[in-house]
């Protein structure tokens, strides 16, 4: 029998401890978004909050999973990049995933001090609710494609045109596959293929992975971590309607408080 475990929130205790630990680490962030030097690297201060946000919450509680896609971001896919990806993008996206980790632990924060209020809240630790936002709420309704025989220097300008980080793939007809700012990096760039010569079939990844509009968005995420994905396009009757990215996501987690 797997042995189960109670969390600290779900027991009720350390309340009062407990908010200030999460209120001295959120102190500690504080030179990460600035020029001042901090104690400790940023995986260490990750590991540090990942075993605290842990500890409280639950390692199943939405809390974790949020943190888990702050620290995610989506910086690093864009580095080496085609020219047409400017530094300052990646930088953007490095300065939103520090920022995503400050409202993670400021929605900690609010979390324990609505509990020692005795203000009802969600349901904490390992406790799933029976309903919750659906992946239509926070998809990306706007469908942007490129053909697969069209130049990967073609696609990268129409990523930094539109500014997203995804394009699904057609033949004119329908969609075969995707191509993001990842596939660009690795399967481009990387390998030192020409982007004026080579065509986005070569670097799509495919079949599409796809999710229904109706699905939960915690499903979504689930699917994206099996598929080591960021991006799934959204159906409606098995018809695409638009792109749920983990941007997205990580939006939603931003207002968990």
């Amino acid at each position: 029998m797997q042995k189960r475990t109670t969390t600290r929130l779900a027991r009720g205790l350390f309340l009062e401890r407990d908010v200030e630990r999460f209120r001295e680490q959120l102190a500690r962030f504080k030179p990460f978004q600035s020029r001042r030097p901090p104690a400790a690297s940023l995986e260490e201060f990750d590991l540090a909050t990942d075993q605290l946000i842990s500890e409280v919450f639950g390692e199943a509680s939405e809390m974790v999973e949020a943190y888990q896609y702050a620290k995610l971001g989506e910086a690093s896919s864009l580095v080496n990049l085609p020219e047409e990806a400017q530094e300052s993008g990646a930088q953007d996206l490095d300065r939103e995933s520090l920022q995503q980790r400050k409202r993670v632990l400021e929605s900690c924060i609010c979390e324990l001090e609505a509990c020692r209020s005795g203000v009802p809240g969600k349901p904490a630790g390992n406790s799933k609710p029976a309903i919750g936002p659906r992946v239509a709420d926070y998809m990306s309704s706007d469908l942007r494609s490129v053909h697969l025989d069209a130049t990967i220097k073609e696609a990268a300008r129409l990523l930094q045109k539109w500014k997203v980080g995804s394009l699904l793939v057609d033949d004119g007809l329908r969609y075969l596959g995707i191509i993001t700012d990842t596939d660009l990096s690795r399967k481009a760039v990387a390998r030192g293929l020409d982007p004026n010569a080579t065509r986005v079939r070569i670097c799509m990844s495919k079949p599409v992975i796809t999710v229904e509009d109706s699905e939960l968005l915690t499903d979504a995420v689930r699917l994206m971590r099996d598929k080591a994905i960021r991006h799934l396009a959204v159906t409606e009757d098995r018809t695409i309607i638009g792109v749920l990215s983990l941007s997205d996501v990580i939006r939603y987690y931003s207002g968990i408080a």
